[in-house]
């Protein structure tokens, strides 16, 4: 029968500090001016990634691994992760010389993978199984209880939990008043339990907000039932937070400290991913940018606070960035798909690029055959606009001619096609 874990404390989040002031990096804390100028407030973001591994993610997996018995460390370790975690578990394994399996979805950006390796060298063992999370962790899972091998959780551990909270301490050390808000991103829950437990004792005035990916928002849908839930389906793009279930740990603390999740739309964390590399030259995944792309729904809660959005990791494959790019469009009400219905007599696209096409708009996407046989042949069209207001335009001009057409929202089978 295993030993019970100890409960989550500001003690054992000091002693992790301890343990781990010769290993990661002390990140900076470095205020925004575009984000200060543009939202009225003091907003600082806590670089995590420039983590030694670009993440928050080591933290914990050091804490847990250095905490081993020697029996264990000559067992082994096992984990499931996206990435981070598995560049955090990597790393460790290499440091203190512990042979480690790590599994990883199936979709995981090359970049991440290629990483992890490089980390853990000849220490470690990848295993590129699942399409989510959840179903990595699964087989990992029961290859580690299969093997005898300690499962090193990427969220749901109190050793876990202690070692993210260690960038509670470093704010302490670095702000010199309690901010009014401190933005956490949330996938299982590990960093946001780890701050919660120590801003109780030392930012007790603080609000501690998680943001979630809205079509992955597992610690959100928990605390609405009050329990935590699986949910069906999620979308993996925000890899870093894509999680279907949140930890039994994680939810309790939540449940009793955190009062508010905000679940973010995944083109707007593209939007502020773009937004970060062009004005402060900040590369964030996904799941890095969420804190920031969390702002705009606090609205005039801002104006005149001290706000710290932890910016959780830097791991993005530059491949990546046509997606971003589309899905930031979209998200600005710039980027237009529709399924068009073209008459097949001679002109019929003519008349649509000299009538219905305002002078700034663009085609960015024509998919159309010919069929012989019919009166009317459909076209995939993508349209590009300058602004936002040219979409209402747009669509009366379409009316106008007399166009049948569909416009292909988010949630269309056909949308999915073409992003």
């Amino acid at each position: 029968m295993s030993t019970p874990l100890p409960d989550v404390s500001v003690r054992s989040i000091e002693e992790a500090y301890q343990r781990l002031k010769a290993i990661v990096t002390r990140t900076p804390l470095e205020r925004s001016v575009r984000l200060s100028e543009q939202f009225g407030a003091e907003i600082y973001l806590k670089r995590e990634d420039l983590q030694v591994v670009r993440s928050y993610k080591l933290r914990g997996a050091y804490n847990l691994m250095s905490t081993l018995t020697e029996g264990e460390r000559q067992q082994g370790v096992v984990c499931a992760s996206a990435g981070n975690h598995a560049q955090g578990v990597a790393f460790t394994c290499h440091r203190l010389e512990i042979e480690g399996h790590i599994y990883m979805p199936q979709n995981t950006p090359r970049q991440k993978i290629q990483r992890v390796r490089r980390l853990g060298g000849t220490w470690i063992h990848v295993e590129l199984v699942g399409d989510t999370f959840d179903d990595t962790y699964r087989l990992a899972a029961g290859y580690a209880q299969t093997v005898g091998k300690v499962f090193v959780h990427p969220f749901d551990d109190p050793r876990i939990i202690a070692g993210q909270g260690t960038v509670g301490v470093e704010l302490r050390e670095q702000l010199p008043v309690a901010p009014d808000f401190i933005i956490a991103p949330v996938g299982g829950g590990g960093l946001i339990s780890g701050l919660a437990v120590y801003g109780e004792r030392y930012f007790p005035q603080t609000t501690l907000i998680g943001a979630e990916p809205s079509r992955a928002a597992c610690m959100l849908a928990a605390l609405q039932a009050g329990h935590p839930v699986t949910l069906p389906q999620i979308d993996t793009f925000v890899d870093g937070a894509a999680v279907k279930t949140a930890g039994q740990y994680n939810f309790r603390i939540c449940q009793r400290l955190v009062r508010e999740i905000l679940p973010v739309a995944e083109g707007a964390i593209c939007t502020e991913m773009i937004a970060l590399y062009q004005s402060e030259g900040i590369i964030a995944e996904p799941a890095g940018a969420l804190s920031v792309a969390a702002l705009p729904l606090l609205g005039e809660r801002l104006r005149g606070a001290t706000v710290v959005c932890i910016l959780s990791g830097g791991n993005n494959d530059i491949t990546r960035y046509p997606e971003i790019i589309e899905r930031s469009l979209i998200d600005q009400g710039l980027k237009h798909y529709f399924l068009i219905e073209f008459s097949q007599r001679p002109g019929a696209l003519r008349r649509y690029l000299d009538d219905a096409l305002g002078a700034d708009d663009d085609i960015t996407l024509f998919e159309y055959i010919k069929k012989s046989n019919r009166e009317y042949g459909p076209a995939l069209v993508g349209i590009e606009l300058t602004r936002r207001e040219d979409f209402a335009p747009l669509l009366a001009r379409m009316d106008g001619i007399g166009l049948r057409y569909e416009t292909i929202g988010t949630d269309s089978a056909l949308f999915r096609f073409v992003l």
